[in-house]
């Protein structure tokens, strides 16, 4: 527990210095930095190694261009690389036949088309609200998803443990409990309510964010809420599923106690998308 605390105090720090950086260049190649460590993750945790390695560099450019191009004339291309990527894993497939199992290599695909749209989820929360007219809002809804995120899953461990006695999915991941499932969507909507009152009183006096927050955001804020919470549960049974399947205990180690990117991140994988797309219709058109 000691580990996962230290552990968990450094990761906010980190956080912290990144969002300082919110409005520039940085921002964006750290997040690239982080979705290419989950790609190779689940890259391992498919068993492939030095043999596939093209796997994972055709993987790096597509990556890239999705996370660090803004320009229009530049985001054109990316309909074409698709193309080409997909006729490349064919021929991958096609010449390795004997060596290469298509349901990893599936499996490969598809998580890490869901790892770039969950990281790509939290830039284009910074481009569609720029902060030279919306301020700090996109950091606001950034905490917000990690908020959701994080305060649903501390919720529900301890709310697991003390209340905890129907199993959620006893196959997939035997310590969830539907106890903690509820408590984990108490979590999350404290969480995001917390967060936004804490923005408020902040904007009172420092102009941090521009909407102007009314009781009905805070009713949209837990229906957001505990939507969230239940996606976040879904990425966590859904990652906990892969694991089982492959047959490994965490994706990796680079959090000391709590695992790998996709240990820590498998809640915000649903949720970053999910908060993307919402706040644009519920704070700024309705």
């Amino acid at each position: 527990m000691k580990t996962r605390v230290i552990t968990a105090a450094v990761g906010l720090a980190v956080l912290a210095v990144v969002l300082a950086f919110f409005d520039t260049i940085i921002f964006d190649f750290v997040l690239s930095a982080i979705c290419l460590l989950a790609i190779h993750e689940v890259f391992s945790a498919m068993g492939f190694g030095k043999k596939q390695w093209y796997l994972y560099a055709a993987a790096v450019p597509f990556t890239l261009l999705v996370m660090l191009t803004s320009s229009q004339a530049v985001r054109t291309l990316i309909l074409p690389f698709c193309f080409l990527l997909v006729l490349f894993l064919n021929v991958c497939q096609i010449a390795h036949v004997q060596t290469l199992d298509f349901g990893k290599l599936s499996g490969y695909v598809y998580f890490s088309g869901v790892i770039v749209f969950c990281f790509y989820s939290l830039i284009h929360l910074k481009r569609c609200l720029p902060f030279a007219q919306y301020r700090y809002d996109a950091i606001y809804f950034i905490l917000l998803i990690l908020c959701f995120a994080w305060g649903g899953d501390t919720a529900a461990y301890f709310a697991g443990r003390a209340f905890g006695k129907r199993k959620l999915a006893p196959i997939v991941s035997p310590h969830k409990t539907v106890e903690g499932a509820i408590g984990g969507v108490f979590g999350s909507v404290l969480a995001g309510v917390v967060l936004t009152l804490v923005y408020s009183f902040l904007s009172a006096s420092h102009n941090v964010i521009t909407i102007q927050v009314q009781p009905r955001h805070y009713l949209i804020l837990v229906v957001m809420g505990a939507i969230a919470s239940v996606l976040g549960i879904m990425g966590d049974l859904f990652a906990s599923a892969v694991k089982r399947q492959v047959g490994i205990k965490d994706y990796g180690t680079i959090f000391p106690g709590h695992g790998g990117i996709l240990d820590r991140f498998d809640s915000v994988m649903f949720i970053a998308p999910f908060v993307s797309i919402a706040v644009r219709y519920f704070f700024y058109v309705l």
